[in-house]
């Protein structure tokens, strides 16, 4: 079976000390096969919060992939940096931006989701660029075909039961398509509460699954990360809840199409 964590929102600025600490602590003592962090390591992108998530990051002791979040781009008001120097302040993840990870009989995909700039007021929600979706479809036509593919981004990709939203341009097209190429699961983080919701794409199931927050900005639920126990093409989401004894299944173990 291999295990894999998905953390996601740790706001580095806005972290919860205890709630990383707990995290730590159940990798030390679980030894998942890897950690995928779906965004959002910092709250304001500053060098100080990328230094402090990566030393984190690093300090867990198993393979990590990560994804940018909305609030690993400098904000509105450091106009030049946002737009032609987005990415300066990451070489304390840079290595694990996106990296592979060798996972017997799983490939995880990574797809884009954030933007420097849109065509509308809110540029904290998703965009899904045709140049991301076609890397993404890409890396899904090379892998292996008995492999359970994992799309990872930061947006939810269509809106989900969530009370915070991703309103992701092109998402929804972008959705239908990954499960046309046969992708399993889009995980994602952003909204800040966890869910695994099957969607039907032409009598294809592709799952949204939404991970929780490590720091203190929660909404409905309180800081937690998903756990996906996967046999074969099989897997389940787990909910892990700081505070809570024991994990809490919110999908059954469903055969991936």
């Amino acid at each position: 079976m291999i295990r894999l964590f998905h953390v996601s929102d740790v706001h580095f600025g806005a972290e919860d000390p205890a709630a990383l600490a707990w995290f730590a602590e159940r990798v030390a003592a679980e030894k998942p096969h890897a950690v995928i962090m779906t965004g959002d390591l910092t709250m304001r992108a500053t060098k100080r919060e990328f230094q402090a998530g990566g030393a984190w990051l690093q300090s867990l002791g198993v393979p990590v992939t990560v994804e940018v979040g909305n609030h690993d781009i400098p904000y509105y008001w450091d106009p030049f940096r946002r737009l032609f120097a987005p990415y300066q302040r990451y070489a304390a993840i840079e290595r694990m931006i996106e990296k592979p990870l060798d996972l017997p009989g799983v490939t995880v995909v990574p797809l884009k989701t954030t933007a420097r700039a849109q065509w509308r007021w809110n540029w904290s929600k998703g965009r899904v660029s045709s140049g991301s979706l076609r890397r993404a479809l890409a890396l899904i036509e090379q892998a292996p075909k008995d492999h359970l593919i994992l799309v990872a981004a930061h947006h939810p990709l269509i809106e989900g039961p969530t009370k915070g939203t991703a309103k992701t341009r092109n998402g929804d097209a972008a959705l239908t398509q990954l499960a046309a190429a046969g992708a399993h699961a889009v995980l994602s983080g952003h909204v800040h509460d966890p869910f695994d919701v099957p969607i039907d794409r032409d009598g294809r199931i592709i799952r949204m699954i939404g991970a929780g927050t490590l720091s203190k900005r929660t909404r409905k639920t309180p800081p937690a990360f998903n756990e996906l126990r996967i046999e074969g093409r099989g897997f389940e989401t787990l909910v892990r809840s700081f505070g809570e004894t024991a994990p809490h299944v919110i999908t059954e173990d469903m055969r991936a199409g």
